[in-house]
């Protein structure tokens, strides 16, 4: 006996020893990736800059322990990364040119896809070349790679290009079927975020914003993509109307969107032709990681002017569509109060991508907004989408610069509260209540609001509006009448939104830059990006597998479906006044 409890002591401390140790070597070996790569990369003579672009599109780039701890192949590419990336390549003159590996570039719009282009476009000014080259190109990975010398396809390949559409989400038989009303106040004729709670289709009114703003979008891109390949507009349309995705792939190349069928493992010898090196010869290439290692071309400024970079990303307030980034108020506000108390820095540049959200908190981060822009220029660019309480904290900044391809205005605001008793009595569960005074438990979801909260909610929505209407007008020199008229809550493109007056300039975070630089009458100047990255161990101390695994299920199409029901989870009364657009367009 004495021995079988020796050896079953001596397994039990053998499995927990050797559970701590697989531990301890799987963090080393996974900060031994973050950081592997640190040292300066020497770029060769001859050398290319491979773009193998498969995964997602974000703002900034960021190293995800968990997704290298778990092997996971899909990748988050920072825009921030990216631009500087292409921007060095076109720099460093033993960098002969671009090759993309075109397989799929996920984001929520086509802004910062634009951004992209054009600074691929800007590559090719050097005299440098870029190929393409895909199995299946999705129609925004094909947007991005039209600007391509050559544009290559497998002879098996596909090529997405079937034009735009957008398909909200409806849940209010499903609402039903749980016993959960929502109580609806909003002011706006084209507010349609409330939609997919209260009916099961579009109503006209957002049917016609939307099918205003996907024309926009999609002219927009033709025109690009016309420019690029050689084509018109209208054999674009002709070939999307052909949904030549299922087409055999020398339908692309007759159509003018391809120039090469070729397999995949003839492509590095292509290359070499584009180099000017023999086929014997080694193709030197350098990934983005290698990149970010690269050293700049230009001396370091020594001046001592900060120029900052302040990114404002993703929903406004705790009610959050997903887990993916949002936008602390507090946090903001603060920053940006110590921005303005910096005497080194000297102009501000507020990178908006935000669909909106709390009222409240859009509020605060515009008046913050207002006591920077007193002490030094404020300059707004506008990523996919500024729209609603992302164009609230962007109307008091002295220049606003959005790509044609934004979407923004939608300055409009509604209110939700939710009406359980349905679902109570499904689940047998009934309430009582005692209070004081006539409102006292106003806010309680259990039960249908009385017509005089109802008078009260609706009337805090109109003022909302009403203060949303003010700002605009203050901040745009426009009257409140003539922020009205293109207000309601309406969708607009950047395109749009210059011709409105929402807008001042058309043009990417670059430009932005390039106004800020003069409005703070600087010679040098130092970029520095707000707020400061999370480390990889920060990362790892707040996150958890079991949030990854989430985060992971509500990214892609499915995901979209299910953040509208999350909403219930997140639901606070503090919240019930939103300034946002939809969850997502959800435009393919």
């Amino acid at each position: 006996m004495k021995d079988f409890l020796k050896f079953t002591l001596a397994t039990i401390t053998g499995i927990i020893v050797s559970g701590v140790l697989l531990f301890i070597v799987s963090i080393l070996m996974m900060f031994s990736m973050l950081y592997s790569s640190d040292s300066e990369v020497t770029v060769r003579e001859n050398s290319i800059l491979k773009l193998d672009l498969n995964g997602s599109l974000v703002e900034r780039s960021g190293e995800d322990p968990w997704a290298i701890l778990m092997g996971d192949e899909s990748a988050a590419y920072g825009l921030d990364d990216l631009l500087a990336s292409i921007r060095k390549a076109k720099e460093n003159e033993n960098i002969k040119g671009i090759y993309i590996e075109a397989t799929d570039l996920a984001t929520d719009g086509f802004a910062a896809l634009k951004e992209v282009r054009d600074a691929l476009a800007d590559f090719k000014e050097s005299g440098k070349f870029i190929v393409a080259y895909g199995d299946m190109y999705t129609q925004p990975m094909y947007y991005v790679a039209s600007v391509a010398d050559r544009v290559l396809l497998n002879p098996e390949g596909m090529l997405e290009w079937s034009g735009l559409s957008s398909m909200p989400v409806f849940y209010k038989d499903l609402m039903d079927k749980l016993g959960i009303r929502w109580q609806i106040f909003k002011v706006g004729t084209y507010k349609s975020a409330v939609e997919p709670f209260i009916g099961m289709e579009m109503s006209e009114a957002n049917r016609e914003q939307t099918t205003d703003y996907l024309t926009s979008l999609w002219g927009e891109m033709t025109a690009e993509v016309a420019a690029s390949r050689g084509v018109t507009v209208d054999d674009l349309n002709r070939a999307a109307d052909r949904m030549l995705l299922f087409q055999p792939a020398a339908e692309c190349v007759q159509a003018g969107l391809a120039d090469t069928l070729i397999y995949k493992n003839d492509v590095r010898d292509y290359l070499k032709q584009w180099v000017g090196i023999d086929k014997d010869d080694d193709l030197r290439t350098l990934g983005l990681k290698d990149m970010k290692n690269v050293k700049k071309n230009v001396p370091k400024d020594k001046s001592g002017n900060i120029v900052a970079v302040y990114y404002a990303d993703g929903m406004i307030g705790s009610l959050m569509a997903g887990d993916g980034e949002s936008i602390d108020g507090n946090r903001m506000i603060r920053d940006l109060r110590e921005l303005k108390e910096d005497e080194d820095v000297k102009a501000v540049v507020l990178r908006i991508n935000s669909p909106g959200g709390s009222a409240y908190d859009s509020e605060q981060i515009w008046h913050a907004v207002g006591e920077l822009k007193k002490e030094k220029p404020v300059i707004v660019s506008m990523g996919d989408y500024a729209a609603s309480g992302g164009y609230y904290i962007a109307c008091n900044a002295d220049t606003i610069v959005a790509e044609p391809t934004t979407l923004t205005g939608s300055i409009g605001i509604f209110g939700m509260m939710p009406d359980m008793q349905g679902l109570a009595q499904k689940v047998g569960v009934s309430f009582d209540v005692v209070k004081t005074n006539e409102f006292s438990d106003m806010g309680i979801p259990v039960r249908p609001m009385t017509e005089s909260e109802k008078a009260l909610m609706q009337a805090y929505v109109e003022r909302g509006y009403d203060l949303f209407l003010t700002r605009v007008s203050e901040g745009r020199g426009m009257t409140k009448e003539a922020v009205d008229q293109v207000g309601q809550g309406r969708v607009w493109t950047g395109v749009r939104a210059k011709e409105l007056g929402l807008v001042d300039e058309l043009g990417g975070l670059d430009r932005a830059l390039e106004i800020a630089v003069a409005r703070a009458g600087v010679e040098g100047y130092t970029r520095m990006d707000y707020p400061a990255k999370k480390s990889a161990w920060e990362q790892l101390m707040e996150f958890s597998p079991a949030d990854y695994v989430k985060a992971r299920v509500l990214q892609g199409r499915a995901g979209q479906w299910l953040r509208g029901v999350e909403t219930l989870d997140r639901f606070e009364v503090k919240d019930a006044l939103q300034a946002r657009m939809p969850f997502e367009p959800n435009i393919h």
